[in-house]
């Protein structure tokens, strides 16, 4: 199935996620309604009309994938006879978004058997793409369409470990995690960011110990995959995206792939 990952249909999604960004970007220029989900997490016209645009727009490019987007969880049917479905956050980071900040992205994965093996992360605001695909390497787009290849900065020797955290989420057991680690300086990052900090180097390791959705991580975690890393559970194995019935994400650890 490999041969279905084509470096055409990588550049396809991002240019879908650039699209679906500029939908945000219009409406992240003005005054913007703010509704609650029942999970009491916000909602905002970007989100329903990126969510719109991708759904549309994958459709199209490939008919036969079901699509599981946070803004329509109950329109997914479940992953094709070859495990496949495309995962979508609209945009990851609402909070951000509404503290206005940048910080926040348009997430897409393809998702085959458990494993994200195509992701595209856009961050609108920051003109910045993400881009890693099973056999195609990680890349980071610049603003002026600049294409970088990317990869992890592995253990740090002779310095502190660089421990990117969210923005909006810490907790006492991340702190414990941190104390265990020694010398270490934190960077603040929000949404899926924080996982491409480490896919690009700029930071060493990423410790989630808290609620995150399989929307939240797939898209950054083929980029880190691609780049050579991964994204472990606290047990060690992979996060898995294969139990699309259970949509929240064990806590996991982003870092330099073991050996």
């Amino acid at each position: 199935m490999t041969d279905y990952i084509t470096r055409a249909l990588l550049e396809s999604v991002e240019t879908l996620a650039r699209d679906a960004g500029a939908e945000i970007m219009a409406i992240y220029s003005r005054d913007f309604s703010i509704e609650e989900k029942e999970d009491k997490s916000p909602l905002t016209e970007a989100d329903s009309a990126a969510h719109r645009l991708i759904a549309a727009r994958l459709a199209t490019l490939t008919p036969a994938l079901p699509i599981l987007s946070e803004e329509d969880v109950e329109g997914f049917g479940g992953a094709d006879e070859q495990g496949r479905y495309w995962l979508v956050d609209p945009l990851d980071g609402t909070k951000e978004f509404i503290k206005r900040n940048g910080e926040f992205t348009v997430n897409i994965a393809l998702v085959e058997n458990g494993i994200a093996v195509l992701g595209v992360v856009y961050a609108p605001a920051l003109n910045v793409t993400y881009s890693g695909a099973r056999g195609l390497g990680a890349v980071k787009v610049n603003d002026a369409g600049e294409r970088t290849p990317i990869s992890v900065a592995g253990t740090p020797v002779g310095r502190a470990w660089r421990v990117v955290g969210s923005r909006s989420h810490a907790g006492a057991e991340t702190e414990a995690w941190l104390t265990q680690l020694g010398d270490y300086e934190l960077v603040p990052m929000g949404s899926s960011l924080k996982l491409c900090l480490v896919a690009e180097g700029a930071a060493d390791v990423y410790p989630r110990l808290g609620l995150t959705s399989l929307w939240d991580t797939a898209a950054a975690h083929a980029v880190v995959n691609e780049a050579g890393g991964e994204v472990v559970r606290l047990d060690g194995a992979a996060l898995s995206y294969a139990n699309t019935a259970e949509v929240l994400n064990p806590y996991f650890i982003v870092q330099a792939r073991s050996v």
